[in-house]
């Protein structure tokens, strides 16, 4: 079953190279941590060998969802997955589970589960019972499966906050806002929000949760926790110096000279590598496209020309780059159009306005060194907006991602 899914996942385009956070990656993390979990909540629980079969089971695959539009999977399109395919079947007849009661579990995995999404979630969940030989006449067994689920949903938000530090949390962060396409600037506000959910709504079953793993799992997610509160209130103070006027940000375009300098170099690259990676367009041969003559720099810096660089857009020739192999430009070859890579800014800087400086004054450097059009990418409901802002137009649009290759006549 093991081998099954992450084939699927792999065939699919959801495996490792697959950026979303709902990847054969987190799939095997939650599936990991489920059963380590497990096996120290058996005597809390009443946990025995088939429901550790079950859990396994609806683990692996909770958000298997191969047609999915966008990264969160639709528990509608897993259950449909499930109860069709048919080598799934032939294993869940092997190991003699109940597909009801798998069903149940994955439901129950509904986030957030409240509102009209429970609501939905809750009346299938009774179908199941019913459909069910072990629980359609057992209160108690129903119940028993429903706090499974509940374990198991729980699982599903925890697993890899638990894995690793706060890098790995970060770049976890990242990979839901990307493939969510949440604003920059939303990232830290909604991990928050997102771990006191957890801690406090869910408070109980959490706390059951992390008690059930290794000391070291239960330190790397409160450290993110507390970690990413830390950065949201640093975010917080920057905006308030913003608000107050003590703190004034400018766009200068940096000359070849001072791009050649390593320190320059150092000090940009450390902000280009909070970007998500599918977004880091230079990142082998990153130098050279930063002191390349032919590369358009403009920097966002704190204060006045000499003030600290908080963020920075770059770009040069459309020819100069690989684009993804669906993206087909007619201007490619004809020398007329620049490419703007997506804007790189410090976290806690988002939301201040630095990225429309930037492009702003790109664009006219752009222009003004005799380019015709600029292309970038962009999230899909911001460039709806620039369509009638600032006349683009859609090259090529990406799903689940949302994030698309768009033109600007310049």
């Amino acid at each position: 079953m093991l081998d099954y899914t992450i084939e699927l996942f792999e065939t699919q385009g959801l495996g490792t190279e697959y950026y979303g956070y709902h990847n054969i990656e987190h799939e095997l993390e939650v599936t990991y941590i489920t059963l380590l979990a497990a096996v120290g909540a058996r005597k809390k629980f009443e946990i025995d060998q088939k429901d550790l079969e079950y859990l396994y089971t609806a683990a692996l695959f909770h958000d298997f969802d191969p047609q999915k539009s966008v990264d969160k999977p639709h528990e509608d399109s897993v259950i449909q997955f499930i109860s069709l395919d048919r080598e799934l079947q032939k294993l869940l007849n092997e190991t003699d589970l109940d597909l009801e009661l798998i069903t149940v579990l994955i439901l129950r995995t509904t986030y957030p589960w409240k509102g009209e999404l429970r609501e939905k979630a809750e009346e299938k969940i009774k179908t199941c019972f019913k459909n069910s030989d072990i629980t359609k006449n057992d209160e108690q067994k129903q119940e028993h499966f429903m706090r499974l689920g509940w374990f198991l949903s729980i699982v599903d938000r925890i697993s890899g906050y638990a894995l690793g530090d706060f890098s790995k949390a970060l770049e976890m962060a990242k990979k839901n806002a990307h493939a969510l396409t949440w604003h920059p600037s939303l990232i830290t506000q909604r991990s928050v929000s997102y771990f006191e959910d957890l801690l406090n709504n869910e408070s109980n079953m959490c706390q059951s949760v992390l008690h059930s793993l290794p000391n070291e799992m239960r330190k790397n997610f409160m450290n993110a926790a507390i970690s990413f509160i830390k950065l949201r209130e640093k975010e917080l103070r920057i905006q308030n110096e913003c608000i107050l006027d003590n703190l004034k940000l400018i766009t200068i375009i940096e000359s070849v000279e001072k791009r050649n300098d390593n320190r320059f170099i150092s000090k940009i690259f450390s902000i280009y590598d909070e970007m998500p990676k599918p977004l880091q367009f230079t990142r082998i041969g990153f130098t050279d496209s930063v002191k390349n003559k032919n590369t358009v720099f403009v920097s966002i810096r704190v204060g006045d020309e000499n003030g600290e660089i908080v963020g920075f857009g770059k770009g040069g020739p459309l020819e100069g780059y690989s684009l993804p192999k669906e993206v087909s430009d007619e201007n490619y070859g004809q020398s007329n159009t620049i490419f703007l890579e997506p804007i790189s800014l410090k976290m806690g800087y988002w939301g201040l306005e630095g990225g429309s400086k930037l492009r702003k004054l790109f664009y006219e450097k752009a222009k003004s060194n005799g380019y015709k059009y600029l292309t970038s990418f962009g999230l899909r409901d911001v460039i709806r907006e620039r369509v009638s802002k600032e006349n683009a137009e859609f090259v090529t649009m990406f799903d689940p991602e949302h994030w698309d290759y768009y033109r600007i006549k310049l």
